[in-house]
């Protein structure tokens, strides 16, 4: 994976919470920080996400993102 963001964090899924159009995932950084996001169902399922996943959280701007590997 390469990707133009600098802030890129990785960590694992330690929470996934669907809604309707919407799913907020927490993310636990090394150290026990924790970082949350939220993106859409579509994303979430298209990712595979679940709990314990290794995951990056980018950083963009305002934005943040969830990528795999």
């Amino acid at each position: 994976m390469e990707i133009s963001a600098r802030n890129m964090l990785k960590g694992k899924v330690s929470q996934i919470t669907p809604g309707a159009v919407n799913t907020e995932v927490e993310i636990e950084l090394p150290g026990g920080m924790q970082i949350v996001s939220i993106i859409t169902v579509k994303s979430a399922k298209g990712l595979g996400l679940e709990v314990g996943k290794d995951v990056y959280a980018v950083i963009k701007a305002s934005n943040v993102m969830i990528a795999v590997d």
